[in-house]
């Protein structure tokens, strides 16, 4: 079988286990942990955003639109919430992050954000709900590229990515 110029978009996890059995020959990932290597592209803070029109009733569990697992998002946030002992539940888990920032908009449950994706439609609603702070996260370049031109176009990606990221 050749191995021919792709591009996959997946969760970080698993995304990351294909670099290291060398199946992908470099990847972008969100990255938490002690994991050395890799150069930063960006940090994000993250909130909870919510639309206006939605309405969180304290003592009813907190209605979430979240990936499905292994998302490091949700590891974040239903870490954060289990820490706090604050109830959740799965309002919505979408297959990518622009449905769950559509269901967001929708208002049918809470998104945690980065802060640079959250579409101005929606606000942080964490302060005012007595929510707990999330976790920041590290969005990480691997590399095991070694041809020149590849070498360029990933320089590429990540000049882009970060002044994307730094615009935001």
């Amino acid at each position: 079988m050749s191995r021919g110029r792709r591009v996959e978009i997946g969760f970080s996890r698993t995304l990351l286990d294909a670099y290291d059995r060398g199946v992908l020959d470099a990847v972008v990932v969100r990255q938490e942990g002690s994991r050395r290597g890799g150069e930063k592209l960006a940090e994000d803070e993250f909130g909870w955003f919510a639309s206006p029109r939605l309405t969180v009733t304290r003592g009813e569990p907190l209605r979430l639109a979240m990936l499905a697992p292994p998302c490091n998002v949700r590891a974040i946030a239903v870490r954060a919430l289990d820490k706090a002992g604050l109830a959740w539940t799965e309002g919505f888990v979408g297959g990518g992050v622009t449905a769950v920032v559509a269901a967001a908009l929708a208002g049918l449950a809470v998104a945690p954000l980065a802060r640079r994706i959250a579409p101005s439609g929606l606000r942080d609603i964490g302060p005012a709900n007595g929510l707990p702070r999330l976790a920041p996260s590290r969005v990480m370049l691997h590399s095991k590229v070694t041809e020149p031109s590849k070498i360029a176009a990933l320089r590429t990606l990540a000049a882009t990515f970060r002044s994307v990221a730094k615009a935001a």
